[in-house]
């Protein structure tokens, strides 16, 4: 695995990606085990902007464009074929934003699922639809500013908490489903290897976090990441069969972070700190993460019976 963070550099050096942007360092890690044998299907979003505007690119791979919602159905044609042509050995990868999976995608995705389509899918999630404002997705996290959930006297952000897409996503039965972070590149690495050996559709959803939509310096994407994990607000684990749970978060057996830790950071969070910081927001996104978290070491107990 180490290897091949090393070598199959398929990114061409310089990106349209915004300073700091973890999309590009995802897309490396990704098509790095993929090789060279790999067609990307990508929608409307940042996924599409930093592959680059015609007619340069920043990807050695070739590129092909949908609409947002098609991700899916278009590499499962793909597929289909590249298979029917005798290329049964090119992997096709979905590559697709929270947008185009959580919400405008996922009638597309959850066809994929159904039909049992040989695609790999990797979900790229920065929490809202950044390529075109900063506007909320099923993705976001509660009390997130967006421009579409303001931050005024009568809403604070975010009404609803996150969308449990990986659990929607692996009830479908896929074989093989996985969360992911750029701040832990060797976990991320293997689980694409192991989405690679499987015959049927694999989905992996990374968090990515976006530095102009969450507010936070260009410095600190990887720090933002870690601690993402680290306070168990997006945790690191895997579903096969749907039904099979395995936590791979790193600090399983020590104490969590507090959720504040987190959110801190974050300036589309602010107003849960100034003038004067909201614990009651902040409580109710720690109960939520810590129900979330107990409810997935319940999956993970059932899954050894």
């Amino acid at each position: 695995m180490e290897r091949a963070l090393m070598e199959n550099e398929l990114v061409y050096s310089g990106s349209f990606s915004c300073p700091g942007c973890g999309l590009t360092m995802a897309f490396r890690h990704v098509t790095k085990v993929l090789g060279k044998n790999t067609v990307v299907v990508t929608t409307a979003g940042c996924g599409s902007v930093v592959a680059g505007y015609y007619p340069t690119t920043t990807s050695k791979l070739p590129f092909f464009h949908c609409s947002f919602g098609t991700a899916a159905a278009t590499a499962a044609g793909l597929k289909a074929g590249l298979d029917m042509m005798g290329k049964t050995k090119t992997h096709v990868l979905a590559w697709a934003g929270d947008g185009g999976t959580f919400d405008i995608g996922m009638q597309s995705l959850s066809g994929a699922a159904e039909r049992n389509d040989d695609i790999i899918y990797v979900c790229y999630d920065n929490e809202a639809y950044m390529n075109t404002g900063i506007q909320r997705s099923g993705a976001t996290m509660h009390a997130a500013w967006t421009t579409t959930s303001p931050v005024g006297k009568v809403q604070q952000g975010k009404k609803r908490s996150k969308k449990p897409l990986i659990r929607i996503i692996a009830a479908h039965g896929l074989e093989y489903a996985a969360t992911a972070s750029v701040a832990y590149p060797l976990d991320f690495v293997r689980k694409v290897k192991r989405a690679v050996d499987i015959k049927g559709p694999a989905f992996v959803h990374c968090i990515q976090p976006c530095t102009r939509g969450w507010r936070f310096d260009t410095s600190m994407s990887i720090q933002v990441a870690r601690l993402a994990v680290e306070s168990r607000f997006f945790p690191l684990y895997e579903i096969e069969w749907g039904h099979k749970f395995t936590i791979n978060h790193p600090d399983t057996k020590v104490s969590k972070i507090p959720i504040e830790e987190y959110l801190k950071h974050q300036g589309r969070l602010s107003h849960i700190f100034k003038p004067e910081k909201n614990q009651v927001i902040i409580d109710v996104i720690q109960d939520h993460v810590d129900k979330e978290w107990n409810k997935l070491l319940e999956l993970c107990t059932h899954s050894e019976l």
